[in-house]
């Protein structure tokens, strides 16, 4: 897959919004993945950006300057994507995105956007994802308790 040129619209399942400045001279398409430049400005997302969402609509800023327009991004829910090699046995692995409209399991550079919790069919699956909380792995994590810490509380 490339970098968007048109909207693709998403089918998403549940999510909350949040809108970010567009950086300048930046088109971000409907659908795409979006990643913030470093700088808190939204763009569409490049490798290794902080994920911030995916666009609700279009946001056209290639005349203007950073922050004249603003982008609605969907910051958490389910979305149904297209990922590179996914198959069945693929469910509950993170899923990272490489720019705005390619999705792998391989992380390397790219940036994590979210985990698979279903599968569609061979390269298609349902992507749970949340920016508000940053990365999902710390509530799939297991619970480590370490009993010496541990101590017992005596009712009265």
């Amino acid at each position: 897959m490339t970098t968007l040129a048109k909207d693709q619209p998403r089918d998403f399942l549940k999510g909350d919004f949040h809108d970010y400045p567009v950086i300048a001279s930046d088109i971000i398409y409907q659908g795409a993945t979006v990643g913030d430049n470093g700088s808190g400005y939204a763009r569409p997302l490049v490798a290794g950006d902080p994920f911030r969402g995916f666009a609700d609509y279009r946001a056209d800023n290639a005349i203007g300057s950073a922050g004249d327009v603003y982008v609605r991004c969907r910051t958490r829910g389910k979305i149904r994507l297209s990922i590179s090699s996914l198959a069945i046995t693929d469910v509950g692995k993170d899923v990272f995105a490489s720019d705005d409209d390619t999705f792998t399991l391989t992380q390397g550079s790219n940036t994590r956007i979210g985990v698979v919790v279903g599968w569609v069919s061979t390269g298609v699956g349902i992507v749970e994802f949340n920016t508000t909380r940053g990365v999902l792995t710390e509530l799939r994590a297991p619970l480590k308790i370490q009993a010496h810490k541990m101590r017992r509380v005596r009712r009265k």
